[in-house]
């Protein structure tokens, strides 16, 4: 898949509106404690400096609800920016109305400002037309860079396309073109690695990829459907139990069609999740009654990385087990480091958005991989085979 790009011809010295993803976590006293989202955005940011551009970058943060919130303003975003690009970056205390040209007009040539949270107006998130036309009346070129928001039809990622000449930026670009080789093109043996809570949140995608995989893994929390499926024991581990019959419909689909799916043979158990829970593993078709299970047990982990020493391509989304606590860690990180071993190889290796991506930054190896995206939801979508609304209007 091709999108529309822009030129240098499109931007010089031109007044543009870029739409970032500035939805990053805060602290208690309002500072960014993961610049991530914004480092990403940075050299579409320094390319239109360059080019003697008037920046204007609007995003949404939170679930502000259509009202003013100052909780969810986008100030603090604004400020890291500027230590990240080492010079002042100003901000507009509104996306609409008199503030915003006025701001622009004030910025010298190459100059950076940040419209306030797009969702303080309950039109954004209804993709109002009437509020397209006012967020981009004052530019004259509007870029979509934020893959994360590009699912949703919103004014700020949709309807904004039609009031001005309108490009993808290079981070959307990335994205579409690294997950469409996955999802569209892949080499093999392609390798898909499933994980998470819900089975829910994944049927799309594995009916999707079905047809083009050879092997499916699946871990953490949905892999105890499939095995309450099989009959196993799974103590008080998540379980989808209105998706049971999907899961033995899914194992009988991938046997016909000579798809491997790998499931946990052990798994590391405990009686809640706690920084000092007792852990111990146990076979997987064997959990205590009084137990669940939160990771993948080491004679899982070997499993599964064996799985992938061939593999051309891999898809990861979601995690094996709950990452965030130490104890429970050891497997989503020996997927991430097997990733990196086999990329070093010469394996295209993509990690979806979300918890995937948290875990493998967490582990520090999001630079060891071929590509982790942005978009959790967007990702998904899109391997579910979707059009997103973002991406749409740029699609050559």
């Amino acid at each position: 898949m091709k999108l529309k790009t822009f030129s240098p011809q499109d931007i010089a010295g031109k007044k543009v509106l870029v739409r970032v993803d500035f939805n990053v976590p805060l602290t208690g006293d309002g500072r960014v404690s993961d610049a991530t989202r914004i480092n990403a955005h940075v050299p579409l940011i320094e390319e239109l400096s360059r080019a003697g551009a008037r920046i204007a970058l609007c995003s949404h943060l939170g679930r502000p609800k259509g009202q003013v919130n100052q909780k969810y303003t986008l100030r603090p975003a604004a400020d890291e920016l500027a230590k990240i690009i080492g010079r002042p970056v100003a901000f507009v205390p509104d996306c609409i109305g008199p503030d915003v040209p006025s701001a622009v007009s004030s910025l010298p040539a190459g100059g950076v400002a940040v419209l306030e949270n797009l969702r303080f107006y309950a039109e954004e998130e209804k993709n109002d037309a009437d509020f397209a036309r006012k967020l981009t009346a004052p530019f004259d070129v509007f870029i979509m860079d934020a893959f994360s928001a590009a699912h949703r039809a919103h004014a700020s990622t949709r309807a904004a396309a039609d009031c001005l000449p309108s490009f993808a930026g290079p981070l959307l670009i990335r994205e579409i073109e690294m997950l469409s080789a996955a999802r569209d093109n892949p080499k093999h043996p392609f390798v898909l690695i499933l994980g998470g809570a819900k089975v829910s949140d994944k049927i799309s995608v594995i009916e999707n990829l079905m047809a083009k995989v050879d092997t499916i893994i699946i871990g953490g929390g949905m892999a105890f459907t499939f095995q309450k499926a099989r009959g196993y024991e799974i103590g008080h581990s998540l379980c989808e139990s209105e998706k049971l019959d999907f899961a033995g419909e899914m194992e009988d689909r991938a046997k016909a069609k000579g798809v491997k799916i790998l499931l946990p043979v052990d798994v590391k158990v405990a009686s809640e999740v706690s920084a000092d829970a007792a852990v111990k593993t146990v076979p997987a078709d064997a959990i205590p009654s009084d137990l669940m299970g939160l990771d993948i047990g080491p004679e899982t982990v070997r499993n599964f990385a064996g799985a992938l020493q061939n593999a051309a391509t891999v898809l990861w989304n979601g995690p094996m087990g709950v990452f965030e606590n130490p104890l429970f860690a050891a497997g989503t990180r020996a997927i991430g480091e097997t990733l990196a071993e086999i990329t070093r190889s010469g394996a295209m290796t993509v990690v979806g958005g979300g918890d995937s991506a948290a875990a493998i930054v967490q582990f520090g190896l999001e630079k060891e991989v071929s590509h982790v995206s942005t978009g959790g939801g967007a990702s998904l979508e899109f391997f579910e085979g979707r059009m997103l609304p973002g991406v749409e209007p740029y699609v050559l």
